[in-house]
């Protein structure tokens, strides 16, 4: 299932205030800058045309939301949707998410982080490529507030297994760990865009699985 070609952007949109280049945000990275509030902060890795982001920002409008896309085009794309629906509490970014997290994301300042579909780069001497790999996890776990959330989505179960499997054997963290997978039940939609993304619409039209989880941040010492 490849992807369609985007609808055009309205050139009268000014994108200035929903995106950003990773590059060009301050290190470290200061949400209350970049938001001009202090609200939770979620972060969505591989945002691609952006509907998580607008569907999440409207519905939880006390909580801020930080898209990064690495393709300029789908980044653009995502941030005219924000802008277009007059999102305060969205913005998007275009660069490399996990740059990002290691050089820019303070510790324990996010409430949620979210992946969903990432590539699944189905050869094997490319795998290293994935988003989910084991620096990108400790980075979450690090980065995450205690009680915080990971959630990650795919349609490929060989990737959804592989992580699940990475993510119990992950070396130990001075932070804490995820705690998890939890289940995460799929519900029907109520619209045709009452979906998390495109991917999961288009898949579940296709009558395919989603592989779902939800991982739970444990600080380091709880429960001993």
């Amino acid at each position: 299932m490849g992807r369609r070609a985007l609808p055009k952007i309205d050139p009268t949109l000014d994108l200035a205030t929903h995106l950003v280049e990773t590059t060009d945000v301050p290190k470290p990275f200061d949400p209350v800058a970049m938001f001009g509030r202090s609200a939770p902060l979620e972060v969505e890795v591989g945002s691609g045309k952006g509907l998580f982001m607008l569907s999440a920002s409207g519905a939880n409008p006390e909580h801020n939301f930080f898209g990064i896309e690495v393709a300029k085009k789908y980044s653009r794309f995502a941030a005219s949707r924000l802008s277009r629906a007059g999102r305060t509490n969205a913005k998007m970014a275009c660069g490399d998410a996990l740059a990002f997290f290691r050089e820019a994301i303070v510790d324990s300042s996010l409430h949620a982080v979210h992946v969903y579909f990432p590539d699944p780069w189905w050869k094997k001497r490319h795998r290293r490529r994935r988003v989910l790999n084991e620096s990108f996890l400790q980075d979450v776990i690090r980065t995450l507030i205690p009680g915080g959330k990971l959630h990650f989505w795919t349609d490929v179960e060989e990737y959804y297994q592989s992580t699940l499997e990475l993510i119990a054997q992950l070396p130990p963290n001075p932070a804490g760990k995820l705690q998890g997978p939890l289940a995460v039940p799929e519900t029907p939609a109520e619209h045709d865009l009452d979906f998390r993304t495109h991917f999961e619409r288009r898949t579940r039209l296709h009558e395919l699985p989603v592989y779902r989880s939800e991982f739970l941040k444990e600080a380091a010492g709880a429960g001993n």
